[in-house]
C-alpha cells in the first residue's frame, strides 16, 4: 500500500470567489489525477482575520497553528497569490512569516500566480521564488501563471492554461517523490 502525499495548497487571494483559488485548486486536482494525495486547501479569505492582529506565532488561534503545522509537514506545497502592487498579497507574506525558518528545507513548492495581464507573470520569478529560497525550499522549476483572459468568470477557460497545469503536475511528481525519501538533514547541509 502506498502512502498518500500530503499536499497543502495555499491561496493568497483576499476575495471569494477567486481566480487564484480556482487556479490553486486546479493544480491540486491535476496532482491528484496523477498520484495518491490528501489535499488541504488554505484560503486567506478564511484565516486572514485571525492573522491580522498577530505579531508572534504564539498569538495565533489554535486553528491557524494547526494550519501552519500542515504547511510545515506537507510533502508538497502549492502556493498562489494574485498580483498586488507588483507582489504577492501582504497577508500571504504574513502567513509565511509565521512558518519556522527551517521547516520548509528541501520541501517541493509549486509556485502559481494570477494577474490582470501577461506583464505580471514575473511575480513567480521576482517575488515568490526568492521568498521560498529564503526557506531553502525546493521551488519547482515550472510555475503556473494565469491572466484574466484565461478565465470565464472564476472558471479556467483556457486550453493553454490547462496544458501548463498538466505539465507542472507531471514535472512536480518525480521531485515530490525524491524529496519525500530524503532526510532533511542531508538537504539542510
Amino acid at each position: 500500500m502506498t502512502v498518500a502525499y500530503r499536499v497543502v495548497a495555499v491561496s493568497g487571494s483576499l476575495h471569494e470567489p477567486s481566480k487564484t483559488t480556482a487556479l490553486v485548486r486546479a493544480i491540486a486536482s491535476a496532482i491528484a489525477e496523477r498520484a495518491e494525495v490528501e489535499v488541504r486547501l488554505i484560503e486567506l479569505t478564511d484565516i486572514g482575520p485571525d492573522l491580522a492582529g498577530a505579531l508572534r506565532r504564539d498569538q495565533l488561534p489554535p486553528r491557524v497553528e494547526e494550519l501552519l503545522r500542515a504547511i510545515e509537514t506537507a510533502d508538497l506545497l502549492i502556493v498562489g497569490s494574485p498580483v498586488y502592487r507588483a507582489s504577492f498579497t501582504g497577508l500571504f507574506k504574513h502567513l509565511f512569516d509565521f512558518v519556522g525558518q527551517y521547516e520548509l528545507v528541501g520541501k517541493p513548492v509549486l509556485l502559481a500566480a494570477t494577474g490582470g495581464g501577461e506583464r505580471h507573470a514575473l511575480i513567480i520569478e521576482h517575488q515568490l521564488r526568492p521568498l521560498f529560497a529564503f526557506f531553502q525550499a525546493l521551488t519547482l522549476p515550472l510555475g503556473v501563471y494565469a491572466s484574466d483572459t484565461d478565465f470565464a468568470g472564476y472558471e479556467i477557460d483556457s486550453e493553454a492554461l490547462q496544458s501548463r497545469i498538466a505539465l507542472a503536475a507531471e514535472r512536480a511528481l518525480p521531485l515530490v517523490g525524491y524529496a519525500a525519501t530524503r532526510p532533511v538533514d542531508l538537504l539542510a547541509g
